[in-house]
């Protein structure tokens, strides 16, 4: 835990303190926040209060005295509920406003982790709750140059399976193929190369291309022959601690792609394009830009091309530990994603179009420096020519 940051954040957001609760371990944002794991299960409630100014303080059950023995700071005591609510005002005595793992209509659901009734009780003793949507992207998704070294480095390799993995379906496509045999040389080259992935890939022919979350199992999966168009999406991570995604979408035709695939693979990928620069541009000016703003540039395009209603999923999310990730999602269709885009950030561009017969999405991954925001790995400009 990084105490003189967190306090200067709060004082920089006019925030009193960071209020910190769980219970049964169900708010995992804490622990990494907090930087601390619990020794043994959780089975009573404990608060954390970071204050703007001051020593943090804490409240803890009788019955589990230690869970929060790590961190700094005066830790009261309850055993009743009544005693818990009084030990709690006194916790929050002379705040006025305070950060909690909440959203307002849980807008950002990554971040709503708290419960309501909790929300609730803290606001009857008389402080104003917000969100503490920016504090946990700035403290939690924002990479260091160790974690953003470790997704270049996966992505080199990632875009190299990716490469073999369409060879090996043209050098099958006549002998026998299907999505199902893709998926497993991905996995398999993903184990040799030592990284992990928490489920895919995604690899879809034709329609199956149509349904974003479509996953090959050994019931649903389709042979790949000569003029079918395929998508593979794919996302994988170095096996060590701290190691950060890389997550693509790209997609070919065994053949010569039609004019219709060809033109919807284009304004995709344009699309892609004018949410990308959309980013770099602000960057580049030190202007604020805000997730929402990135999926408007994105989806915009594509609704002018015709296409709007196949836009069916955000534009981007974020990318760390997890390939979905705390910080601010390209997102002004799912929810209305208005935090900032901070320097530090990772986070995927993917627009999609998809249709009955055929789906086209395009993924790449953006890193935003202080001065410069940049794709980090392969741009896909042109239909993969499969075979």
């Amino acid at each position: 835990m990084d105490l003189a940051r967190i306090q200067e954040a709060l004082r920089r957001e006019k925030l009193d303190g960071w209020l910190f609760f769980d219970h049964h371990e169900r708010d995992p944002l804490a622990y990494a926040v907090l930087g601390f794991r619990p020794v043994r299960h959780v089975t009573r409630r404990w608060y954390y209060l970071i204050p703007a100014q001051g020593e943090p303080r804490g409240l803890v059950h009788r019955v589990e005295p230690h869970v929060i023995d790590t961190l700094p700071g005066e830790k009261l005591r309850y055993s009743s509920w009544q005693e818990q609510h009084a030990q709690l005002g006194k916790l929050l005595a002379g705040t006025r406003r305070v950060a909690m793992q909440y959203s307002p209509r849980c807008a950002v659901p990554y971040v709503a982790m708290v419960d309501a009734g909790t929300v609730e009780l803290v606001r009857d003793l008389g402080p104003e709750v917000v969100s503490s949507a920016e504090l946990v992207q700035e403290f939690e998704a924002c990479l260091n140059e160790t974690q953003f070294a470790s997704h270049v480095e996966a992505g080199r390799i990632v875009d190299q399976i990716r490469a073999a993995a369409f060879r090996f379906m043209g050098e099958r496509v006549e002998s026998g193929v299907d999505e199902l045999a893709v998926k497993k040389f991905v996995r398999a080259e993903f184990e040799s190369a030592r990284l992990i992935t928490d489920s895919g890939p995604i690899v879809g022919v034709n329609a199956h291309a149509g349904d974003p979350h479509y996953e090959p199992l050994p019931w649903n999966s389709s042979p790949i022959r000569r003029g079918d168009l395929v998508l593979l999406d794919m996302w994988a991570r170095f096996e060590k601690p701290g190691s950060v995604y890389y997550d693509i979408t790209w997609t070919g035709v065994c053949g010569e792609p039609s004019e219709r695939v060809r033109k919807v693979f284009e304004i995709v990928r344009d699309a892609r394009d004018a949410a990308v620069q959309k980013v770099a541009d602000a960057v580049a000016k030190g202007v604020e830009i805000r997730g929402f703003e990135v999926d408007d540039a994105a989806r915009s395009y594509i609704a002018s091309q015709g296409f709007g209603d196949q836009f069916v999923h955000r534009t981007g999310h974020s990318i760390g530990e997890e390939v979905h990730s705390t910080g601010a999602n390209m997102d002004n269709l799912e929810t209305h994603d208005d935090r900032r885009i901070l320097s530090g950030a990772l986070f995927s561009v993917e627009p999609g179009i998809y249709l009955e017969d055929f789906g086209i999405r395009s993924e790449v991954n953006v890193f935003v420096r202080p001065d410069s925001a940049i794709v980090t790995g392969q741009i896909q400009r042109e239909l993969v020519r499969i075979a």
